[in-house]
């Protein structure tokens, strides 16, 4: 597993630009809050599986501390809370294959569970106003839009992507409402190669929204249409089959920037694999130079999600109507030696965490709920 100081930069940077809405860079201590149902009559096998992974979390970088609460209300329902000295850490770990290993043991007597990360932004008290001197807190809250991006991502067999674009392009689209509160805003789906990309757009329950479109006929068809070309094959009709699959398909995002709110643009993804190792150090320095980029009135991208997961770097833009998305793509083989001073420096840096240039994605459809 890389190190805490290979996944992301040593000096973490408080929040450089009020058009950031979401990023995982600002060096805050992250603590992650985890919501488990356990089964009737299965505490003791659940506590016994807890105190086993807590031994094996506490020797991963970046790790704090832990808690385990048992509601005093249901004895069913658990609170396992835990601290990390930064976010880049954290889902370097959570996503890791060490990571699927570790949790097994606890699926055999979970019924469900909930996972919430925040920020530390603020402490109180005696004891963390002492602790609060040692670390770096957001000088200011971050002011989203209300939209949870999130992406899917796996690999299809080699000389079976025409098919499985035709499949994924010609699917109806699903219900956008999920319940009172939650809704699916927006679905994007892209391929270069044999990966596949799916970008969606939530607002409400992200959780709430995925169990949803699942559920639903029309992607449930699909799903089971490219079951046969997938290189991880999988079983929907077992639910844990179903579970590992889209825990290794997770693709989070890990930063969003938005420059301009009402301008409508032409979606982009772009696909960025990174030298082993090196993904969330890539997926932060593409970070910082889109927060530059969004001061900058003459740039063309008007949003930018950015989304890592291991090697896997996917930045999804909306490019003003008219630009080239070429402008937004750094790393694609311009020469460095073009560009002049810290451009050229950031541009050589880009370079050395890429195994091999970046590209365009194909889009294979982009879907807008009408009310989104």
């Amino acid at each position: 597993m890389t190190t805490t100081a290979e996944q992301a930069s040593q000096k973490p940077r408080r929040q450089a630009s009020k058009r950031v809405s979401q990023s995982v860079f600002d060096g805050s201590h992250l603590r992650v809050v985890l919501l488990v149902d356990v089964h009737d009559g299965a505490q003791q096998q659940f506590l016994e599986a807890y105190e086993q992974l807590c031994n094996q979390v506490a020797s991963v970088p970046g790790h704090v501390s832990d808690q385990l609460c048992q509601s005093i209300e249901n004895p069913s329902q658990w609170l396992i809370t835990s601290e990390w000295e930064s976010a880049p850490p954290f889902l370097a770990w959570v996503n890791s294959e060490e990571h699927v290993r570790m949790v097994e043991p606890l699926h055999s007597c979970v019924r469900d569970t909930r996972s919430l990360r925040f920020h530390v932004v603020r402490e109180t008290g005696t004891a963390a106003s002492a602790a609060s001197a040692e670390r770096r807190l957001q000088t200011s809250p971050r002011i989203g839009d209300g939209v949870i991006r999130h992406a899917l991502t796996f690999t299809v067999k080699p000389g079976s992507e025409a098919q499985v674009a035709k499949i994924l392009a010609n699917y109806a689209s699903p219900e956008p409402r999920v319940d009172e509160t939650t809704r699916l805003c927006r679905t994007s789906l892209f391929m270069h190669g044999n990966r596949v990309v799916r970008a969606i757009e939530v607002r409400g329950d992200l959780l709430a929204a995925l169990r949803h479109v699942a559920r639903q006929p029309e992607v449930r068809a699909v799903e089971e249409a490219i079951n046969p070309y997938l290189e991880q094959s999988r079983d929907l009709d077992d639910q844990e089959s179903a579970r590992m699959f889209f825990t290794r398909a997770a693709l989070p995002a890990v930063h969003h920037v938005t420059a301009d709110e009402l301008a409508e643009g032409r979606r982009h993804a772009l696909y960025y694999p990174a030298r082993p190792g090196r993904g969330m150090r890539l997926a932060e320095l593409l970070a910082h130079r889109d927060a530059e980029a969004a001061e900058d009135p003459g740039s063309p991208v008007l949003r930018s999600t950015i989304f890592q997961r291991d090697d896997v770097v996917v930045r999804l833009i909306d490019v003003r109507d008219g630009r080239d998305a070429e402008a937004a793509l750094p790393g694609s083989g311009a020469k460095a030696g073009a560009k002049a001073g810290s451009e050229a420096g950031s541009e050589a840096a880009l370079k050395d965490l890429l195994a091999q240039d970046a590209v365009r994605m194909e889009l294979i459809t982009d879907r807008r709920s009408p009310d989104a």
